[in-house]
């Protein structure tokens, strides 16, 4: 299990609870190995989330470790530096954020379902019962965007799901600095199926996905994964051209009548559109500029400051390991 915090000391005495329990029934029913391991990433958190992690690697070394990331990078980076660190020592992989609202029993599933050959397992939410109108909208709305986008996604899945380690493997070939894995892992392909769970509420501690911060995911997966706002705008240009000789048209005619005083307001409005649209424009192609900028720079997508256990042996000493960074 590979389970990204931030600042969550106030659910992880809860979570590595019932997490626990999880494993021990999960192991004496011959489902995972007593190799098993659930790995916490703490990804630069500012409370005491590090040192919750390492009380729990020594009280339990068989059920927990721990990795360290050297400053905050990001959900998805953490969620990523989880899984290239123990994608050589593992069969495959659980992703489940730390919060709770994941249905761990859905893990059982999970297994079964690998053991009948699937690559990846999702985990998809079957309601959204316990969000507000407003996340229920918007995060239904986000789903059928990327749709009609072009972007491969699961409808209703986030980051709850199993990779094998074939899958892990060619996942961390790619090499993109804007990670947006629900997009990423549809991509590699394989056998692939979903187990469905109702969502419960947070257990405690607060969201890490903020309004601000879900808009600037949503817009990151549409123009990670898409063209077709860059076509949108060739095909707003050939509306607005074709707009301009009817208006040309349409002044003339105004002119030749005597009317051209009546071409004011238009003229204005005219303007005041142009300028807008393009003004729109440029923020999309922007949007891919900047992507460009982060890009060619190769810049590391995380850095692991420490592992707990003999868990980065195998990671530290790779020779790919700085690839994988």
């Amino acid at each position: 299990m590979v389970i990204p915090c931030y600042n969550e000391e106030a659910v992880l005495p809860e979570t590595s609870k019932r997490m626990r329990e999880k494993y021990r029934q999960l192991i004496g029913e011959g489902i995972i190995s007593s190799k098993s391991r659930i790995v916490f990433v703490n990804d630069g958190s500012k409370d005491s989330t590090w040192e919750i992690i390492k009380k729990l690697h020594a009280d339990a070394p068989e059920y927990f470790s721990g990795i360290d990331l050297a400053h905050n990078s990001g959900h998805q980076n953490a969620v990523l530096a989880g899984l290239m660190s123990v994608k050589d020592i593992c069969d495959a992989a659980i992703s489940m954020d730390a919060d709770l609202q994941d249905d761990i029993n859905a893990i059982d599933e999970m297994m079964l379902k690998f053991y009948e050959g699937n690559h990846v397992v999702y985990g998809v939410r079957s309601a959204r019962k316990t969000d507000s109108f407003f996340k229920k909208f918007t995060a239904e709305s986000f789903y059928k965007f990327m749709k009609l986008m072009g972007a491969d996604v699961v409808y209703n899945h986030a980051d709850f799901r199993l990779m094998s380690r074939r899958v892990l493997e060619e996942l961390s070939n790619y090499k993109e600095v804007n990670l947006f894995l629900r997009g990423m892992v549809p991509l590699i392909g394989f056998k692939s199926c979903s187990v469905y769970y109702e969502r419960s509420e947070r257990f405690a501690g607060e969201s890490k996905y903020p309004l601000r911060k879900m808009l600037s995911f949503a817009v990151n997966g549409i123009t990670s994964f898409s063209t077709k706002p860059l076509k949108f705008i060739t095909a707003l240009g050939f509306m607005m051209s074709i707009m301009s000789v009817c208006a040309f048209i349409w002044a003339f005619v105004a002119k030749f009548c005597g009317f051209a005083e009546l071409g004011w307001s238009s003229l204005l409005c005219s303007i005041w559109l142009i300028g807008g649209l393009q003004l729109f424009c440029l923020g999309i192609i922007g949007e891919y500029v900047g992507k460009i900028y982060a890009e060619v720079k190769h810049r590391p997508r995380f850095i692991v400051a420490d592992f707990l256990n003999d868990l980065g042996a195998e990671f530290i000493n790779d020779e790919s390991a700085d690839e994988n960074k």
